[in-house]
């Protein structure tokens, strides 16, 4: 009998926070800049790439959890089974990954608390960490991140949907622009894919559904349905962000370079707009530390079974390592270039192992994969391979200039 029908009240609440945590991982403060900037920049045919990217996305997300549920194993072990050593490698570059960008969110997250209080930057991002390691110090851990997933994840929508209400954005044109664009623009198609499921992001979910127990083809639907879910909820966000931003740069308002979407909420609600930002971004910065962590040390779990045994610890000391980089170098510039051209290559690199487990009987047993999903995944990691190399070769000089 599957663990759905023993308790299907409970699994539900799983897949959703599973959902919610995938997402809420993709939202963090490089989603809410993204997406600000790329709105000022084309406008109402920005609509056109977000349709795109939520097309890629699926395409992406679905293909690797339904894998790992079909196989019962973690994206490392998968790759580890496809090729001897390369789950290893796929699991050290995850966690490096994760560790760089952790330690932007762990900037972002003071930020948004110096945005609501006033407080110095380097004193909010370690209240966030506090209140995030709380989080791994309860017995049942797991549910206590799928609810605040789901709560702040709400939260981040209502806000933003009132910042775009009050900023009266021409819905008309945006929806005619998403179809019909002026001006297509694939290097922000490839981006916002890599920024909504690349490196972690997309395992972040799958691996919680392994962890709770939800596997094996009995539950491949719930799980596909997860998989979308987790796709809709980040771009429900994307899109009511485009929204706002789209309302305020219609009036012919510019953005603020340093801090693009910050300057959105000021300029549609004044002082309280700029406040709701801090509570977004704040909001953003602490799930997306929650996922990275949570989703990083799950790839190392391979490594060491006292790891296994120390999960939680283990978590634990990845978010006080991300906190004390940050507090006592500031922001590690360089570092975060390096490991957004660095994570560039991950997405391809573990989807088309997916891709190649999903036709071996070792791995998969009796099971058939689609076949357009498979177009559509190879689609994917061609072209996010392609930028994170060209992506790679620019980055590099200029991290030894």
């Amino acid at each position: 009998m599957s663990q759905l029908s023993l308790a299907p009240k409970k699994n539900w609440n799983i897949l959703l926070g599973a959902a919610f945590l995938m997402a809420t991982s993709a939202i963090g403060p490089g989603f809410l800049t993204q997406t600000a900037v790329f709105t000022e920049q084309l406008l109402a045919s920005f609509g056109f790439v977000i349709l795109m990217s939520i097309i890629l996305d699926i395409g992406a997300q679905m293909n690797i959890w339904r894998i790992i549920c079909v196989s019962e194993r973690r994206g490392q072990d998968i790759a580890n089974a496809v090729l001897p050593g390369l789950g290893y490698f796929v699991a050290f570059a995850v966690a490096l990954g994760g560790l760089a960008f952790n330690i932007g969110n762990i900037a972002g997250a003071g930020l948004g608390f110096n945005v609501l209080f006033g407080v110095d930057t380097r004193i909010g991002a370690v209240i966030t960490a506090l209140i995030a390691i709380g989080i791994f110090l309860f017995k049942e851990a797991g549910i206590a991140m799928d609810r605040i997933a789901r709560w702040l994840g709400a939260l981040m929508i209502l806000l933003t949907t009132y910042v775009a209400l009050v900023s009266d954005p021409p819905v008309g044109e945006a929806i005619f622009r998403t179809f019909a664009p002026e001006r297509i623009d694939l290097l922000s198609i490839i981006t916002l894919v890599g920024g909504t499921v690349g490196g972690y992001i997309t395992f972040a979910g799958g691996h919680r559904l392994i962890d709770a127990g939800i596997k094996g083809k009995e539950n491949l639907k719930e799980v596909t349905k997860s998989s979308v879910s987790g796709i809709i909820i980040a771009s429900l966000m994307r899109i009511i962000l485009f929204l706002a931003v789209l309302g305020v740069v219609s009036q012919g308002l510019k953005l603020d370079p340093a801090n693009p979407p910050a300057s959105v909420f000021q300029y549609a609600s004044g002082v309280i707009g700029y406040k709701f930002f801090g509570l977004v971004l704040w909001s953003a910065a602490i799930t997306s530390v929650i996922g990275a962590a949570y989703t990083s040390v799950s790839f190392l779990r391979t490594f060491s079974s006292k790891i296994e045994r120390n999960n939680a610890k283990v978590i634990i000391s990845f978010i006080v390592v991300s906190t004390l980089i940050f507090v006592s170098i500031g922001k590690p510039v360089k570092l975060l270039i390096f490991a957004g051209a660095f994570n560039g290559l991950i997405l391809p690199l573990t989807l088309g192992t997916m891709l190649i487990a999903a036709y071996k009987i070792n791995i998969v047993g009796d099971y058939k994969h689609p076949m357009w999903m498979t177009v559509f995944g190879t689609i994917v990691a061609l072209g996010t391979a392609y930028l994170g190399v060209m992506t790679l070769i620019n980055q590099i000089p200029k991290l030894f200039a």
